[in-house]
């Protein structure tokens, strides 16, 4: 079996294509997005229409969580005040039919794979936290990566690999008992490369391959001017 593991779409489609070729031609047979499919690129609807085509299996990061509160007239978190413009852009364009799949997502998946369990999650979240609210504020800030601070983040998660995004840089670190994994954000980076992974039975375990390939990121730049991104400006020197 093979897995392909992307993080982070956050709405850019052509990074999301791009991935997808690969992993065709690698015939990944499962696709695993670790939330943060939507907000901050211009195609949110776009990139779950195709996750939904390929059977994609979903968990929710914060910024689908903090659009659905918007929704329901939950509010929104405190600590993203800076960001809520641009969510109530992406809450009003997100179809219907998506906000309902984004809803029933889980936080967290696991899969048994080559006698190892491989754990997925958006980034830390305490365990007495895990049903919390986005209001609550429930996700860790982001730490630096370095093998403490994942271990302290993920030492005592179930799985000897545990995969997660939110923090946008590549991770991968590994001690004597887990792989700590972060395959970098697939549609978020200064650069004009896709990053995700894909996981394969090997002989003795896992392998685990990191991928970066480039997408047509003019295009992508394009659609952000053309449909008025709130904020995109602010994203653009931040992120892009």
């Amino acid at each position: 079996m093979k897995i392909g593991v992307v993080t982070d779409v956050h709405g850019n489609l052509e990074a999301l294509e791009a991935a997808l070729q690969v992993m065709d031609t690698e015939r990944v047979d499962v696709i695993w997005s670790l939330g943060d499919m939507i907000a901050m690129g211009p195609d949110s609807n776009a990139v779950m229409e195709r996750l939904l085509d390929r059977g994609a299996h979903m968990i929710s990061g914060n910024h689908e969580e903090a659009v659905l509160s918007l929704l329901a007239g939950y509010g929104h978190p405190e600590s993203y005040a800076h960001t809520r413009p641009h969510h109530e852009w992406v809450a009003r364009q997100l179809e219907t039919r998506y906000a309902d799949v984004l809803e029933s997502l889980p936080r967290t998946m696991s899969v048994e794979m080559a006698g190892e369990t491989v754990f997925g999650i958006h980034y830390h979240i305490p365990t007495d936290r895990r049903h919390a609210a986005i209001v609550e504020e429930p996700f860790h800030e982001i730490l630096e990566p370095t093998l403490e601070n994942m271990q302290r983040l993920y030492g005592t998660y179930e799985g000897e690999i545990v995969l997660f995004g939110h923090h946008h840089p590549v991770h991968l670190f590994e001690d004597d008992r887990k792989r700590y994994v972060n395959p970098g954000a697939l549609g978020v980076a200064k650069d004009d490369l896709a990053r995700f992974a894909i996981l394969s039975e090997g002989e003795t375990g896992i392998d685990l391959e990191l991928k970066a390939v480039p997408y047509d990121k003019r295009t992508f730049l394009e659609k952000m001017e053309r449909y008025d991104v709130p904020q995109r400006d602010v994203m653009l020197g931040l992120f892009y």
